[in-house]
């Protein structure tokens, strides 16, 4: 989701570095030497490979710390895709112990390469059972997130004028030259939106609905940062630009960011969100397959699918928790959005099509 969660990039821009990380035995694991002779400690340092968005906050690890000598070295490498690549091409040979970011719409690329070894979390039982979508344990799932269209306030309430709810409403006259969206082949929230519109409308029908998109006058950019920050009137990086769209695809998490990092902080959101246009992301990781840390890879598994990381994610990468009992922070549930019916496609399907989807929609849109 990479995506996910690009909001605090310049609040959240510190790499997290090197932290300790809790594991689940404590005390100082040993092991066989090479040749059998005697034993010597574990490695003590588990790598975590992510796309650039994963954060969390010291104290949390710190925790872990007084519990295990484990420590945590976040490596990242770019956008979720990007990341993805460099494991594929590594397969055997892994750089880290850990992949985290892999979501739904990449994640049958990521199982048929087989760069995963299987392992069940502890606390698996505590996940919400939709977002398991691998049964045999290859990737866990760490958080959930919904591609939505964002509106501007402001200006629908200038204008006297509903904001959109649905994907039929965006076709609407009274939305002509509004909405700007991110380009399905270089953003993952462009491809999101893309698949919402497959999800709704199905394979005979989404190029159609695109057609009429395109008639009704959507902008396509090549990511988020231009639209969101650039582009979109409703939020604070746009109206500096002084962004004419008042329609923009982003995230259901969208409005709480723009009140955390407000100046000063706005009692309520200046934006909203149309949850008749959703799809939605879940991101996933793995014990990757030659992990030099097998044991503290699981150890970091177990954490990332714990209540404590579990309920500091949100406000670290504006994402929802996938764990049962883990609670949102106040600033999600008073300014985010419920998005009760999202739409979906099996993540087979996606990576059956995905490439002819994209191909199709930039000659339809694009060119």
């Amino acid at each position: 989701m990479s995506t996910t969660k690009k909001f605090a990039g310049a609040a959240l821009a510190a790499a997290l570095g090197v932290a300790t990380l809790g594991a689940c035995g404590g005390g100082d694991a040993k092991g066989k030497s090479a040749d059998g002779s005697g034993e010597t400690p574990k490695s003590k340092t588990v790598t975590l490979v992510s796309h650039d968005s994963f954060n969390v906050t010291d104290t949390v690890l710190k925790e872990f710390e007084q519990q295990s000598g484990y420590t945590v070295k976040v490596l990242k490498s770019g956008d979720a895709g990007a990341a993805l690549n460099q494991e594929i091409l590594t397969k055997g040979s892994p750089r880290g112990d850990v992949f985290f970011g892999v979501d739904n719409t990449l994640l049958s690329r990521a199982l048929d390469n087989g760069i995963f070894t299987p392992y069940e979390v502890k606390g698996l039982a505590d996940v919400k059972p939709e977002y398991v979508l691998d049964k045999e344990h290859r990737v866990t799932p760490v958080d959930s997130g919904d591609i939505c269209v964002n509106y501007d306030k402001a200006y629908f309430a200038d204008k006297k004028i509903a904001p959109p709810q649905t994907l039929d409403d965006l076709v609407k006259p009274e939305y002509k030259n509004l909405l700007v969206t991110e380009n399905a082949a270089t953003s993952s929230p462009g491809l999101g939106f893309l698949l919402a519109s497959v999800g709704k409308y199905g394979e005979e029908g989404w190029k159609d609905y695109w057609s009429k998109l395109k008639a009704n006058g959507v902008e396509v950019v090549d990511g988020w940062e231009q639209a969101y920050n650039e582009r979109f009137s409703g939020s604070a990086g746009g109206k500096k630009a002084k962004g004419d769209r008042p329609l923009v695809v982003s995230y259901a998490s969208s409005p709480p960011a723009e009140v955390l990092y407000g100046e000063p902080q706005p009692a309520e959101a200046p934006t909203g969100v149309a949850t008749g246009t959703c799809f939605r992301q879940v991101e996933f990781a793995g014990l990757l397959k030659g992990a030099k840390n097998e044991e503290g890879g699981k150890a970091l598994l177990d954490f990332l699918v714990s209540k404590k990381f579990q309920e500091d994610m949100p406000l670290q990468m504006f994402v929802n928790p996938v764990v049962k009992d883990a609670k949102l922070p106040e600033l999600f549930t008073k300014h985010g959005a419920v998005v009760e019916k999202p739409e979906n496609v099996a993540p087979e399907t996606i990576a059956k099509n995905r490439e002819q989807w994209v191909k199709a929609w930039s000659s339809l849109v694009v060119k």
